[in-house]
């Protein structure tokens, strides 16, 4: 960059960035091969959690996209690209995500009865209910909750709304990055009405679509169980990983000579929204504990009573000390929120957090309990998770050079933008 008025720069993607991406993409790719030659039902769940993980912060990108837009918000104009890149990821990430169910529905393993008095085939995902003959009476393999929810949860419907879904969000998301690089070339209000209108229906789509979404991917894991709140619980945690992730990407774009333009100002204002919905996070994570825990009815409560094994105890206290303590006691102040340092590290924090939030999600109704608390999360975990970090870099920073300027120069509230200050 060369000052905060040259907005026809363009990022360049080259050098260390580059090259760390490419090697952490080689460590997951390894770690997967290793992790399906020796534990490949563990390799699938976290190929499911990073996939699912992938997914929701590129959706949380476009999801911070059509806020602005139908907020008309002014202080968000100049930095809006980051969050535009990684909506041009979400059809990669998106079909990355529906290959791994695909594949972990269509192969498949020899799993003990609950009983434990036979075994019988099961997929790799999704075994509860995607196994064959949970629904017809009279199969070893019949489960009477199970099959009063096959209408909804057989296989063909499960993937059409998953393919469904994941299309029409990344529809929306190829819009609005269409649009806006339209109106820099041709100026005008007409693409910015476009955005505002696309926007509003996608939200709209969203609301409604986003808690199915986490019912399926995650959810129906443990299919014998089920919470109302549970996916606004995933909404939550995808939008504090989203701004987390935006926020970090601007910092250290900003601190490698791009985006010289945003402010302490834009950074504060980014801080107060992981802040507060960060809360928000805790706030639906502990209105679901209590609720099951005052009911008390076992088929509910048995979400819990896994996480409160002595294998998964720990991480389950870990998880709230890191998604709600850790921006309570750094980010609470104003100033915390202005320093740079501080929130950089805040936004680290809250994404290996939110990671291991998709872990307890995950893990604890699938592959169950370890030997010990400390080998739940082991070679295979951070390997994949190594290897999805390198995809996403390259992937958000290749979106990120395809546009020809960094700033969006003929966006209606860009001076706005630029004199933010509060």
């Amino acid at each position: 960059m060369e000052t905060h008025n040259n907005f026809d720069a363009r990022f360049e993607f080259t050098g260390k960035a580059k090259t760390y991406s490419i090697i952490a993409i080689v460590i997951g790719v390894v770690c997967v091969i290793g992790g399906l030659l020796t534990q490949t039902e563990r390799t699938f769940d976290n190929l499911l959690l990073m996939g699912y993980y992938f997914t929701c912060v590129c959706l949380a990108g476009l999801f911070f996209c059509a806020v602005q837009y139908v907020a008309q918000a002014g202080w968000s104009a100049s930095l809006i690209r980051v969050p535009q890149a990684f909506a041009k990821v979400l059809p990669y990430a998106a079909a990355l995500l529906i290959l791994i169910i695909g594949c972990g529905l269509v192969f498949t393993h020899t799993v003990p009865n609950e009983e434990g008095t036979g075994t019988h085939v099961a997929p790799y995902l999704y075994k509860l209910w995607a196994t064959a003959g949970v629904a017809v009476k009279g199969n070893p393999n019949y489960d009477v909750i199970l099959a009063g929810k096959h209408s909804f949860l057989n296989i063909p419907f499960f993937l059409g709304r998953l393919v469904v879904f994941l299309g029409v969000y990344s529809i929306f998301g190829y819009l609005l990055v269409k649009y806006s690089t339209t109106e820099d070339e041709l100026g005008g209000m007409s693409n910015y009405a476009k955005s505002f209108k696309m926007a509003c229906i996608f939200l709209v789509i969203l609301g409604f679509t986003s808690p199915i979404f986490a019912f399926d991917t995650i959810m129906s894991l443990e299919a014998h169980w089920f919470s109302t709140m549970f996916g606004w619980y995933n909404f939550a945690a995808m939008w504090v990983s989203g701004l987390a992730l935006i926020t970090l990407t601007l910092i250290l774009l900003r601190q490698n000579g791009y985006f010289s333009w945003i402010t302490e100002n834009h950074l504060h204002s980014l801080g107060q929204l992981i802040f507060g919905f960060s809360i928000f996070w805790t706030y639906v994570w502990f209105a679901q504990f209590l609720l099951i825990y005052y009911a008390n009815l076992p088929e509910e409560a048995v979400y819990f009573y896994r996480r409160w094994e002595p294998e998964f105890k720990p991480w389950f206290w870990l998880n709230i000390i890191i998604n709600f303590a850790s921006p309570v006691l750094l980010l609470m102040s104003r100033d915390a929120k202005r320093l740079t340092s501080r929130l950089k590290y805040v936004c680290i924090i809250l994404l290996v957090g939110h990671w291991l939030d998709y872990f307890m999600m995950i893990m604890p109704g699938t592959v169950g309990p370890q030997s010990n608390w400390f080998t739940e999360i082991g070679w295979i975990e951070p390997g994949i998770a190594i290897g999805f970090v390198g995809l996403f870099v390259f992937s958000s920073l290749t979106a990120l050079s395809s546009f020809k300027s960094l700033a969006p120069k003929n966006h209606p509230f860009l001076q706005e933008s630029l004199h933010h200050h509060i």
